[in-house]
């Protein structure tokens, strides 16, 4: 199993707009001395609190990190396809090693609202743009007069190398829609470990109905490695007594560094290939101590 880190881009608690840059390029940097497998930052819009964008921010982060993957999250329907494939041909030059596209439909109508989308028509949006964005980096002209309107469009700047497409899909219809498009699923944060087991079984029969291997199985754990078990009981405890995004106790993962591992163990045995940390505290010190001992959490699962 790899581990890997989806950074925290949300941060209402900063003092000043640089201070959540700041957290962001330490966690980065403390990301790639615990040697972890891979590195990703969301897509969100219109945040009433300090969300830091995508593409202009992966590109700063890119400095601190190695020759592992890494990515960024774009929710296709809410993006110009032409738009994304340039960013994508940018990060992918700056990038040392690979770049992985995560996609995902989005959601909330005060989002797709102000960004100008629909949120019904958004799983056609989303194939469209996908399409689109896969024609254009592979250096073809495209034009289309569907629910993208463009003419003779194509990009000069585009990867060195084929980029993989991971999709972060819950509801069955997204699920099929991963296994059919892309070379990687991504489970969402709030699965308990029965449900972990129900879609990741579930996308594995569909990417055997279509013909395909199953790539990618990825999940997002949001995690805290204490120096003690105590220590990361607190922190969990703190994290749920503010009702932690609603996410139950049973989907959030904190412990010692055997604890951990063992936790990340299991879902190996379920078939997951990769695990994608975030941090239950947005205590700079405390996520960057468990940082550190995530290094050990990998060599104990190697």
């Amino acid at each position: 199993m790899e581990v890997g880190i989806s950074l925290t881009s949300n941060h209402a608690d900063a003092r000043d707009p640089r201070e959540g840059a700041r957290r962001m390029i330490e966690r980065t940097a403390a990301a790639r001395r615990a040697g972890l497998a891979s590195l990703f930052i969301g897509d969100r819009h219109v945040t009433p609190t300090a969300y830091y964008q995508n593409t202009p921010m992966l590109g700063r982060l890119l400095a601190e990190w190695g020759a592992a993957p890494a990515g960024c999250l774009f929710l296709l329907p809410l993006w110009n396809p032409v738009l994304v494939a340039e960013q994508i041909g940018t990060l992918a030059a700056i990038a040392q090693g690979p770049f992985i596209m995560q996609c995902g439909l989005g959601d909330g109508e005060a989002q797709f609202a102000a960004m100008g989308a629909s949120l019904k028509t958004r799983p056609s949006a989303f194939e469209e743009a996908l399409d689109i964005v896969r024609r254009l980096l592979a250096g073809e002209t495209v034009s289309s007069s569907r629910r993208f309107k463009l003419a003779n469009a194509n990009i000069g700047l585009r990867p060195a190398e084929p980029v993989k497409v991971w999709i972060g899909a819950s509801a069955p219809p997204a699920i099929d829609r991963a296994a059919r498009l892309a070379e990687g699923w991504i489970g969402s944060p709030s699965l308990t470990r029965a449900a972990a087991q129900a879609q990741a079984d579930f996308y594995r029969e569909r990417c055997a109905a279509y013909g395909k291997n199953p790539g990618t199985v990825a999940l997002r754990r949001d995690i805290h490695v204490g120096a003690s078990s105590a220590e990361a009981r607190a922190v969990l405890h703190e994290a749920l007594s503010k009702g932690y995004r609603g996410i139950s106790a049973e989907a959030l993962i904190a412990g010692s560094i055997d604890e951990v591992a063992e936790e990340f163990r299991a879902f190996a045995a379920l078939g997951y290939t990769d695990i994608l940390v975030r941090h239950l505290t947005n205590d700079q010190p405390k996520v960057l101590g468990s940082l550190e001992r995530l290094e050990r959490v990998c060599a104990a699962l190697r």
